[in-house]
């Protein structure tokens, strides 16, 4: 393997790695958020108990995602200089912002948040938790944001003297039509994968109190996994609708401005729809050629696709070899874009010329790749859908579940279905946008370190992998230990003095 491709790997597995810890972070803290407001405006102990055990999963969470989350920055130094050397002026300015707003919200009143309990007034201590929440979602708002450059790169132009991207509006990040659409949409499925968790826990606990002669300690546990057990259901439904309603104005966006991912999420090889052509249809199951360059064998849904990427039965959906070749007459001729309307934004339009003199065959993503990484993404989030649907059902009415095999696999796969489904969207997004590492401007190819050899990247890559597999087993067993316990008892927490010790309060 090449470096680049040692390099895209290497970023494949960290970042993927890193992304199971962010939706529960982005959403746990604002459910702990919500539990700990339920405590202080009814008073009711079992809120109490929730906002502990749910927020000690959460800080396990979270300190696991900011140790494996350092390492992607170290990463653009070291195996894509050329893509921070190309894009840092733009890129750097919203993680400088993670960094310097987010991190220190999240941080500052975490600390806070764990301490305070028994030192900060109940007031104060439940604002704590909510601006550590709000730092989770400024983070993320952050971070989707560079992000979106890549898929769109609005708010910059093209320096020849200094061969660089310049920023000229920091402000068309956040306006960007990716950024509008990705938000969201990752904003519901970090929620999807947050009400899963707050499901399986409580509903193995409950399943666990499915028997006679119940001790009046067990009813108030039981009373507590119950209401947890809806809670968490109900926003894994709730959750699951908005990410469909988003992911829906998401697909629309990339179709505008991505129409290569569009065709390669749909194995779409040819054009379909528009005057004289069959209505675009939606891919059930395509098997294509081993080099991806046409179908073999396809099941479809006739007029599904143009609904889904222009709101639209008749519209034309262009295809990927159609795109190909428009793509290879564009780059010949100087005048890259990626719009299906051909608009060129400024840093496309100004990169044209520069561009021209680096060669690229072939514009088109891994077909294979895209298209099962899309269907697995909604496949499983709408499995977690059902499973909350199902849990809701299952305890109507007062009823208890049984302690079964089955309902324990079920309770496995409620957080476990919509977090793969997170890191199969993610696949899918990255994958999706190549060759570019930066859409229609900077082909991946170009954007690594030219120092780096084969083997620096195998080493490093090694390492990473062998540190993430141990750190993957202390996540696990530290999340499976303190969920399996259970709701702490606890003592309502009162001020202490100044010469009492601060208490960790779990």
């Amino acid at each position: 393997m090449s470096p680049e491709t040692l390099a895209r790997w290497q970023f494949g597995i960290t970042t993927v790695y890193h992304w199971f810890f962010v939706p529960v972070t982005i959403a746990l803290s604002l459910l702990v958020a919500v539990l700990q407001t339920m405590w202080y405006r009814t008073g009711e102990e079992k809120f109490l108990r929730l906002t502990k055990f749910y927020g000690k999963l959460f800080l396990i969470n979270f300190a696991m995602g900011v140790v494996t989350g350092i390492v992607q920055e170290f990463q653009f130094g070291m195996n894509w200089s050329e893509y921070s050397r190309f894009v840092g002026d733009i890129f750097g300015a919203p993680l400088a912002f993670e960094a310097l707003l987010a991190f220190f919200l999240e941080s500052t009143f975490l600390g806070l948040w764990i301490f305070g309990w028994d030192r900060l007034p109940k007031k104060i201590h439940l604002a704590t938790i909510w601006l550590a929440a709000i730092g989770t979602m400024l983070s993320a708002i952050f971070i989707l944001a560079a992000n979106s450059f890549m898929q769109w790169p609005m708010g910059a132009t093209y320096n020849p003297v200094t061969d660089r991207a310049e920023m000229t509006d920091f402000g068309a990040l956040f306006v960007n039509p990716v950024f509008l659409a990705t938000f969201p949409h990752t904003l519901a499925a970090s929620y999807l994968t947050a009400g899963g968790l707050v499901l399986a826990v409580a509903g193995y606990h409950l399943a666990k109190l499915n028997k006679p002669n119940r001790t009046p300690q067990e009813e108030k546990d039981a009373s507590a996994y119950r209401w947890a057990t809806k809670f968490g259901a109900w926003i894994v439904i709730v959750a699951g609708a908005a990410v469909s309603l988003t992911g829906h104005a998401q697909g629309v966006i990339m179709e505008q401005v991505q129409p290569m991912k569009m065709a390669a999420a749909e194995a779409l090889y040819e054009t379909e729809g528009g005057p004289g052509r069959p209505m675009a249809g939606f891919s059930i199951f395509t098997i294509g050629t081993l080099d991806g360059s046409r179908p073999i064998f396809e099941i479809k849904i006739p007029g599904v696709l143009g609904l889904l990427a222009k709101n639209d039965p008749f519209a034309e959906v262009e295809g990927i070899n159609n795109l190909q070749a428009h793509y290879a007459e564009l780059h010949a001729a100087g005048a890259m874009q990626t719009a299906t309307d051909g608009t060129v934004n400024a840093l496309q339009k100004a990169y044209a010329e520069k561009l021209k003199t680096v060669g690229i065959d072939n514009f088109a993503p891994n077909i294979p790749v895209s298209y099962w990484t899309f269907r697995l993404m909604i496949g499983l989030g709408m499995f977690a859908m059902a499973l909350g649907a199902f849990a809701l059902w299952t305890i109507r009415k007062g009823r208890y579940p049984q302690d079964t095999r089955l309902w324990r696999l079920i309770m496995l796969a409620a957080p476990l279905a919509p977090l793969f489904a997170n890191s199969f969207g993610w696949i899918f997004t990255e994958m999706g946008r190549q060759p570019w590492i930066v859409a229609g401007v900077l082909p991946t190819a170009s954007a690594v370190s030219p120092g780096v050899t084969q083997l620096e990247v195998i080493i490093s890559m090694g390492l990473f992998t062998l540190i993430y597999g141990t750190l993957a087993v202390v996540e696990v067993g530290l999340m499976a230990k303190y969920a399996k316990a259970g709701l702490p008892q606890v003592v309502e927490p009162s001020i202490k003095g100044e010469d009492e010790v601060l208490s960790f309060a779990y």
